[in-house]
């Protein structure tokens, strides 16, 4: 089914102009079918839109409510709002909205005693504390903080009576500072790397941890306790609180951070774990012997544990995500996952310290797991096809953030028993969506490689498949590239999206995705061109070999690393695909080492620099997709974010040059005010519009 691209950006703008009212912005929640859209009944990108963002589950001291918030979008205003919502753990009750849309929320964090919620909001006009009072009867909000520069988040200390809060802080100085009678020079003075990072350029300021007391709702005595620090804490590039914790004394601040500058900085993963004492203002490197990342501390509630996550391989930044345990008062350190072949990720204690809950990936699903401390054990807790984001617990009260394929985040309770699928779902959030909408069935299929591997891939069918027709297919190429084709819901990559617009959706587990054993992960490290290339082929080629499946009406699409894969099968795939379409992908190994930030990726997968002689890296850099193009012979569409500073965007404008001077049926879609991801809400449905607009002029037919 075609989309008409003019009629959808028309229709777009002319919303647009109508998002004020009496000289104010107003946000509208637009998350209701139109009747056309009920009468089609499938997922196009308009829609996709109009799904809430369900997140960050907090339930109450006492176990019996969860806050959590959901964000919405206008895609006529072309963007999202966060409000905070809450809900019996037991599901038995309507969610209740806390907050409107005149602010955004984030950050939620329960009072010692459960009475009151706290919150990061914007609705003052800068990002600050709040607290509202959920179960009065119509609850308000009021404002607690109001720091210079803004709070971007917070956590108060067990007792309460201390909060810590991170807000971003000018160390260095910019050109503006060095020459002030020249105040519209535009020059950036650049002396080391790292002068720019992920979409941002270094501009002095650097998020610092702030202490203060906090009586009577207010904040008094802030102190920096990262003053004068040249790096961020939390650390970049997602700032996240997960990674300061308070011990249960409140003496101490646990936090990571990587203490590095420059190049130092650009060629090195090693972060570590610092203990602040609040007294006396000392800091304490705990895990100096590690040169790998060591992140999010968490100390246990009875104050005697702190639990970690380590990787052991410097440079490695998707090495096996370990967890850590220290007793504080012996000074010993061990593993707890030294068994399991698995990372964890997003932990979270028992109140009664003897349980560590974390969320692990196993077979490109990810569950929820339970590390008994005493008996040093771990049990999965759920399992099915689905994935778990986030668990938070409190008094038993197990609250997990689910997903799948078919299914955007929602809360379930996890009760832990005999069954791996004791979960009941709590939210609802999209029920009057799915209720109009068809969705295409997910079948797991077990594929076998050319060295005789099993490989795990997702098929998803379009909505009412008829096994008498033939379909076009699409490979999806993951980006990463350590990063499993899970259950995975997406804005950006919604495989649910692709399918409804009559596509069999192939979606391998290729070599280099975790999930499936650290050896299985890490193959693709020093081999980019050869196992998972062969394994996408396996992929495709044993799908298309169905009845339903039209062989002749093949296309391939990803970003990054799926994007370089694109760019790789272009010049390798013999014909067997019509179409390609590549984002932000990796297209010529020796500019993309010379313009990223981070560059100890590179060093690790790519084994160095290609100035080097050493074989091993020479044979990487000889694999590049740039040196192929001469054997490309298909349409492909390339899409690039400017302030993308992963994967800069001159990696595509190199591409798109490659085919347009030899003849090969092409398009560029350049976004001015993206990142290595395509995050606004109109760029994102044009995105989709022409994505699928170019696969279906070359595969519909």
């Amino acid at each position: 089914m075609k989309y008409c691209k003019y009629l959808l950006i028309m229709a777009v703008m002319a919303a647009a102009a109508c998002g004020k009212k009496d000289g104010e912005e107003k946000f509208q929640i637009n998350n209701q079918l139109t009747q056309e859209e009920k009468s089609r009944g499938v997922l196009t990108p308009e829609i996709l839109w109009k799904f809430g963002q369900v997140g960050e589950p907090r339930v109450s001291p006492n176990g019996k409510h969860v806050a959590y918030t959901v964000k919405h979008f206008n895609l006529a205003e072309n963007r999202g709002v966060s409000s905070v919502y809450l809900i019996a753990a037991s599901g038995e009750s309507e969610p209740q909205k806390l907050t409107d849309e005149s602010g955004s929320e984030q950050n939620l964090r329960w009072s010692k005693n459960g009475e009151t919620l706290y919150f990061v909001s914007d609705r003052s006009g800068s990002k600050q504390i709040w607290g509202t009072k959920p179960f009065a009867k119509e609850p308000e909000q009021w404002q607690i903080s109001d720091v210079k520069e803004g709070v971007e988040s917070f956590e108060f200390s067990p007792n309460g009576d201390m909060i810590l809060y991170a807000k971003r802080v000018k160390v260095n100085k910019t050109t503006e500072d060095l020459y002030p009678q020249l105040p519209k020079a535009s020059a950036r003075i650049i002396t080391d790397l790292m002068y720019r990072h992920w979409d941002t350029w270094d501009n002095g300021a650097y998020s610092h941890l702030f202490v203060a007391g906090f009586t009577f709702d207010r904040l008094t005595g802030e102190k920096d306790i990262n003053e004068g620090e040249a790096w961020d804490t939390p650390m970049a590039t997602d700032f996240s609180i997960s990674d300061v914790s308070w011990d249960a004394s409140g003496k101490y601040i646990y936090y990571a951070s990587k203490k590095l500058v420059g190049k130092e900085y650009a060629i090195s993963t090693n972060s570590d774990i610092f203990r602040y004492n609040v007294e006396n203002g000392e800091t304490e490197n705990i895990t100096l012997e590690n040169k790998g990342y060591d992140r999010k501390p968490l100390a246990s509630p009875d104050g005697k544990k702190l639990a970690w996550l380590s990787m052991e391989t410097p440079g490695y930044e998707s090495d096996k995500n370990r967890l850590m345990l220290l007793d504080i008062e012996s000074g010993k350190i061990e593993e707890l996952t030294e068994k399991l072949d698995q990372s964890a990720d997003q932990l979270c204690w028992s109140d009664d310290s003897q349980t560590l809950y974390f969320v692990s990936g196993i077979k490109a699903t990810y569950q929820i797991y339970a590390a008994n401390i005493a008996e040093k054990n771990i049990r999965q807790l759920t399992a099915g096809a689905h994935d778990f984001t986030h668990v938070n617990v409190k008094n038993s009260t197990i609250v997990g953030l689910r997903m799948s394929i078919s299914a955007a985040p929602e809360l379930f309770r996890i009760t832990p028993g005999d069954s791996l699928n004791s979960c009941a779902q709590i939210t609802t959030t999209n029920a009057h969506l799915y209720n109009n909408l068809r969705f295409g069935n997910v079948e797991e299929r077990w594929v076998k490689t050319t060295d005789n591997k099993q490989m795990l891939t997702w098929v998803v069918f379009p909505p009412n498949f008829d096994p008498e027709k033939k379909y076009p297919a699409l490979l999806y190429c993951q980006g990463g590239p350590q990063q499993a084709v899970s259950q995975f819901w997406s804005w950006r990559w919604n495989l649910q999206l692709l399918a409804a617009q009559g596509y069999i959706v192939v979606a391998p587990n290729r070599r280099g995705v975790p999930t499936f054993g650290s050896k299985w992960c890490a193959q693709i490290s020093g081999d980019y061109s050869g196992q998972n290339i062969k394994d996408y082929y396996s992929a495709i080629d044993a799908v298309k070999k169905e009845s339903y499946v039209d062989a002749n009406r093949l296309g391939a699409l990803g970003a990054s690393y799926g994007g370089y894969s694109v760019y790789y099968l272009a010049g390798t795939h013999n014909r067997r695909f019509k179409a390609f379409a590549a984002h932000n992908g990796v297209f010529n190994f020796e500019s993309m080492y010379g313009a990223t930030e981070e560059t100890f990726f590179p060093n690790y997968d790519m084994k160095g620099a290609y100035w080097e002689n050493e074989p091993k890296t020479q044979a990487v850099y000889e694999k590049s997709p740039h040196k192929l193009v001469a054997k490309w012979n298909t349409p492909i569409l390339i899409s690039v974010g400017e302030h993308d500073y992963r994967v800069p965007y001159t990696e595509g404008l190199q591409a798109f040059s490659a085919a347009q001077l030899q003849g090969i049926p092409s398009k560029l879609l350049y976004f001015p005010d993206e990142n290595h991801h395509i995050l606004k809400p109109q760029n994102a449905a044009l995105w989709h519009t022409e994505l699928l607009g170019w696969f279906n002029e070359y595969l519909q037919k």
